[in-house]
């Protein structure tokens, strides 16, 4: 018996009318396999340069899965996942550290090194390079921790003393420490309260918008997702289902995004995205 013919996700560009360049991530017809178990099917997605584009699914749909393969921690069962233009899965050791300098990845819980300060979890990364001299990894991160807004009273500090904002500020400084140009966020707002999640969803608007980056993210928050997705892919039933912006993702008639993007919290949550486009528009007009 042949395999289903996959259902095509509308093609919805981030710019349709300007020149985006070759894609930061293509992946090409990826399969996915744990044992019998197949969770993605002849998936296909590209990620251009400079957009934030958000993946969303429901559990068990790979969005994890998805991005640990994005970052060469696991290999598809078939099919192709390049990373600026290299196949990840082909890529041997040294390749491999040469691409992850141009990338940072901001882990769900931080994963800070618990038995490290502050400081020196975000100096990991240029320590690593063994090619710069201490006292400019010094300058780097005092540098890296001002941008995301953590203080030099800080750095001496363990992981242990921070708060859960904190410890997101640190981690996301560790993610920059390699100036990347693609920055990877697995569910970047997860456990922050809705003040923190909101100072934090600012803040990497901030740095998007000033560091020139290309943003992954997996995340089920929707206020996070609709303040922040330039597109957004939809997982369901093994494949992308919808890709585009948000306005056109949610009139894809799927019942996946019907529940999850039109239900009350998905309305309360379109209801402040339309005040906060509103509120700039007006300001821009005056």
């Amino acid at each position: 018996m042949t395999e289903p013919i996959p259902p095509r996700a509308p093609r919805l560009n981030m710019k349709p009318d300007e020149d985006v360049g070759p894609p930061v991530v293509q992946i090409t017809n990826l399969w996915t396999k744990f044992g019998r178990t197949v969770v993605h099917q002849d998936l296909s997605l590209e990620i251009y340069a400079g957009e934030i584009l958000s993946i969303v699914g429901g559990s068990g749909t790979g969005k994890t899965v998805l991005l640990r393969q994005m970052l060469g921690l696991e290999t598809p069962t078939r099919g192709c996942v390049r990373v600026f233009g290299e196949d990840i899965s082909e890529a041997d050791a040294q390749q491999l550290q040469r691409m992850r300098n141009h990338w940072g990845m901001l882990f769900q819980q931080g994963a800070l090194y618990s038995a490290l300060t502050v400081f020196d979890n975000i100096a990991q990364p240029m320590r690593e390079l063994r090619a710069l001299p201490e006292d400019v990894i010094h300058d780097a991160v005092l540098l890296k921790m001002n941008m995301v807004g953590l203080g030099a009273e800080h750095a001496n500090k363990m992981p242990s003393d921070l708060s859960g904002g904190m410890i997101k500020r640190a981690s996301l400084a560790r993610a920059l420490a390699l100036e990347p140009q693609l920055l990877f966020l697995d569910e970047p707002t997860a456990g922050l309260d809705p003040d923190l999640s909101d100072a934090f969803v600012a803040l990497i608007q901030s740095l998007h918008r000033e560091l020139g980056l290309t943003v992954v993210m997996v995340t089920h928050d929707l206020d996070t997702l609709f303040a922040l997705s330039t597109r957004i892919a939809v997982l369901a039933e093994k494949h992308v289902i919808a890709l585009g912006p948000t306005r056109d993702v949610l009139k894809v008639d799927h019942p996946f995004i019907k529940q999850f993007f039109l239900g009350a919290r998905g309305l309360r949550a379109l209801e402040v995205l339309d005040e906060q486009q509103h509120a700039a528009g007006n300001k821009a007009e005056n």
